[in-house]
Parts: structure tokens; sequence; C-alpha cells
């Protein structure tokens, strides 16, 4: 695999913090009659999909998250044109290029497995209005750049509470669409498709842990992985897995896509660690997109304080 180029991005095209947090004040005040709107009980496509909750248009307006770093925003434009998304592509463009391509409307999830509440749901019956908030999280590639991206979404642990896990679910696996019609990538070999992620359940149930939706107020970006997407800040991005169709309670740990591929390179874990080296680069320090120079890369990418309990004992070298 090769190590991909970052651009240089000047640090004019960066929308200032102060800018973007006055847009969002306005938006706030100006929607309180559209979100009031927006907040009747969830119905089945199938029953009335004219009533079904118009989430799309709350997500200029939802809250700020307590969770949310204070870091200066990677600009939008960034954000949306340099991805990893093989689905699509290995260029970093491809996403972008080749994203018009999926149709997310609309989009079925299938929960199955450990849970006492499976079955395949429209997209619209598993998000609660009331769930959605605005998280500005840090995105670290194991490839040494990141961004910070102002997602929106909802805590997975409110969904995986309301599907009512069993006591044998120990780990939620994800699985991305696989559809090479819609995805192009996935005509070629590049992995073993379809897309496959999973966490334990204590990962999963962190309150860090996003399912996320939308980016600076927008819904997401087909290129970015609409429509639903899940974000782990403290672990490299390819753990964060995009379109996804699948999610399945079980009481295996399972083996994911990147560890099927390279097993000496990508580990089940994956949290960032800058004292462990991939074996072709260094972790210890980053290139943020949009910003001169490198700096040094976090443990946990930053939230230690918030997930460093769940690997209290465990030897972080030989589960990477």
């Amino acid at each position: 695999m090769a190590l991909w180029r970052y651009p240089t991005i000047p640090t004019s095209e960066i929308t200032p913090e102060s800018l973007y947090r006055e847009r969002r004040q306005f938006m706030k005040q100006s929607a309180g009659l559209a979100l009031a709107a927006a907040l009747p009980s969830m119905v089945t496509a199938a029953e009335n999909p004219i009533k079904l909750p118009d989430w799309k248009q709350q997500l200029a307006s939802v809250p700020a998250s307590p969770f949310s770093s204070d870091e200066p925003l990677t600009d939008e434009r960034t954000i949306t044109t340099y991805n990893n998304f093989f689905e699509f592509g290995t260029r970093k463009r491809d996403p972008s290029d080749w994203g018009h391509y999926l149709k997310t409307d609309p989009w079925l999830v299938k929960v199955e497995g450990e849970v006492a509440r499976p079955g395949v749901y429209d997209l619209n019956e598993l998000i609660r209005p009331e769930w959605l908030e605005e998280r500005i999280y840090r995105l670290r590639c194991v490839e040494a750049w990141s961004m910070v991206i102002p997602w929106s979404g909802f805590q997975l642990s409110e969904l995986l509470k309301r599907l009512e896990p069993t006591s044998r679910a120990k780990y939620v696996v994800f699985e991305t669409l696989y559809d090479p019609q819609q995805f192009p990538g996935q005509k070629q070999e590049t992995i073993r498709w379809p897309y496959t992620e999973g966490l334990r359940m204590d990962e999963a149930m962190n309150p860090l842990t996003l399912m996320a939706v939308g980016l600076y107020g927008k819904p997401l970006p087909n290129q970015n992985g609409a429509p639903l997407r899940l974000v782990v800040p403290w672990k490299y991005g390819f753990k964060s897995i995009k379109s996804i169709v699948t999610i399945r309670l079980q009481e295996h740990q399972p083996v994911s896509s990147w560890q099927q591929l390279a097993p000496r390179e990508y580990g089940f874990y994956a949290n960032v660690n800058p004292q462990v080296s991939h074996p072709r680069w260094s972790q210890a320090s980053e290139r943020r997109l949009g910003k001169s120079g490198r700096q040094a890369t976090l443990m946990f990418n930053g939230y230690a304080e918030q997930v460093a309990h769940l690997y209290k004992g465990m030897d972080l070298e030989k589960n990477y």
C-alpha cells in the first residue's frame, strides 16, 4: 500500500471559528419553529412517509455537545475532497469524483444478532431528532494526517439501548453497503467486500462514540459516508466505517476488513498510540491538514481522559 500524499492547503481557506460560531448561533435562534414542528413521534416509512421527522432540516440548529474540541476547524472543501473511501477508489479525490453514484434515500439498515429488536429499519426510524447534537472531533488517519470536523449525529449508545442488546452481546459489528454499481471501487479486489468493522460493547457504549449523519450543519456528503457512519474519535479513521447498512451484535470478536488484509499492520483496536509505530511509518507526529508543520500525536488522539480506563491492564502494543 502506498503512503498517500497530503495537499498543501493555505490557512486562509480554513473557516474562522468565530465566524462559524456566529453563523451557528443565528441558525439556532431562527430555527425554533422549524425544530418544534419536526419532533412528532416516529412512524415507519411504510405507514406514512410524509410524516417522517425531517431530521435533515434540523442539522443546522442542533445543540453543541460538551464533548467537542475547541480546536480550529478544517475547512469544508478539504473535508469533502480529501478522503479515504476505497469503495469509490483508492485515490483521495475518488470519493468526491464518484460519490454521485451512491443513492442514499431511501436507506435501510439491517439489525441482527444478539438484540431483542432485530429487523430491517428505514434510517428515519432509527434516528430520534432529540438525540441529535453537534460534536467537533479530531479524526486521525493512520497515514499521519488529521482533521478537525464538526460532525452532527447521535450517541451510538442511544441506538443500542433502543435495540435492547442481550446479555450475550459482547461486540458490535458494522458493514458498509456492497453494490459495485454504486461503488465503482468495489469492482476491484482492494479488500474483501463488504467493508466490515467492529467495536467492543463498552467502546460502543462510551458517550464519545458517535453515529454521524451530518457535518458543517448539513447532511453528510456521499464521499464522507452518507447517510450514516460511525465516528470513534480516539481510534484511527479506518475504524469509523461509512455508509452503514448492517449492525450486528455478537458474542465473539469479529475480524475487520483491514485485519483480513494486513493483520501485521492493522489490529482490531486501532487506538491512536504514538508510542507504537506503524510498520512503515512513525505515528509519533501528525500533519493537521490546513496547517503548516507537524505536531505531536496525542495518546488516544487526545481523548485519554474519557477512554483510557477501557484498556486498563491491557498491553497496548500487543492489542494494537
